[in-house]
């Protein structure tokens, strides 16, 4: 999964001018649906930057304060104001050996919960929650958890330990974006709490490590289709989209599998999606299987 991610850097600006859509005026449970994903993947976007960078574009949203860690490789943000705090892990870097090792190992180990983990996603995790738990410990504002490629799966963990920890505010939601799958059956049920996994048509990070090693995602699904639209797809269906969208980029000489994985294209989507809500007056409403209720540990 290394190789596959492209730089964030160079992905902040996009066509307008515009360093990031997101603009935070109140409480970010207050957003719709929509400018939440949007607002949670331009954070996982900005968690590629340095933290000077990233303060300042931070700052730009409405998230004044920062803080940063980073250890072994391991990193992670968090980003708040009076009101939120949001928990953003760092994706792969091609160039950090720890990272890409990270990706490569397949092996699974029992969790600190139940189940059983993704080693090297846990690896990660161990080196930054000491001190993730250490900041959030007296923590009394919103919180909130997301990440893209392998930080999708860094928070995932972390959200879990936060809510079987003593941290008085548990996680009142996750939002992934291309996030690999991190667990098995047992380990990724065994805690309930919001979770939003966005998958983007071909994005091939989100089908491994593969599923006949007993790996299973967090969260439940919102799909990006080819046209970049949200929908849902049956097992038929989504074979016949990801051939349009692989055709399609292929055209375009771009491999649809590693294309689909870039978080601009994940901001773009949503973008062009919130766009959509807001000029037609419509709200976007989550299909009945996106809503989870949150709980201190699923049922025995």
């Amino acid at each position: 999964m290394g190789a596959i991610v492209q730089s964030a850097v160079s992905l902040l600006v996009d066509s307008s001018g515009a360093i990031a859509h997101s603009s935070l005026d109140g409480p970010i449970e207050s957003l719709s649906f929509l400018r939440k994903s949007l607002l949670f993947a331009e954070l996982s976007n900005l968690s590629y930057l340095s933290r000077a960078e990233a303060g300042r574009l931070a700052y730009e949203i409405g998230l004044p304060e920062i803080r940063f860690y980073d250890r072994d490789g391991a990193q992670a943000y968090i980003f708040a104001n009076d009101d939120d705090a949001i928990v953003v892990c760092r994706g792969t870097e091609p160039h950090d050996w720890n990272d890409v090792r990270a990706d490569l190992q397949l092996r699974t180990v029992v969790s600190e919960t139940a189940g059983r983990v993704h080693r090297g996603f846990k690896r990660e995790v161990d080196d930054l929650w000491p001190r993730l738990e250490q900041s959030l410990v007296s923590n009394t504002r919103t919180l909130w958890f997301a990440g893209h490629s392998l930080g999708g799966a860094m928070a995932a963990i972390c959200a879990g330990r936060c809510v079987i920890s003593h941290i008085r505010s548990n996680p009142r939601a996750l939002f992934t974006y291309g996030s690999p799958r991190i667990g098995n059956r047992r380990y990724v049920n065994y805690v309930q709490l919001e979770a939003i996994r966005w998958v983007n048509n071909n994005d091939i990070v989100t089908r491994l490590p593969p599923s006949w090693l007993g790996y299973r995602h967090k969260g439940v699904e919102a799909y990006l289709n080819s046209d970049g639209e949200i929908c849902r797809v049956t097992g038929w269906q989504r074979m016949k989209d990801r051939w349009r969208g692989f055709v399609r980029n292929l055209r375009q000489g771009r491999i649809d599998h590693f294309a689909d994985h870039s978080i601009a294209d994940y901001i773009e989507h949503i973008y062009r999606a919130v766009q959509d809500e807001e000029r037609f007056i419509m709200p976007f409403k989550m299909p009945e299987q996106m809503v989870v209720k949150s709980s201190r540990r699923a049922a025995a």
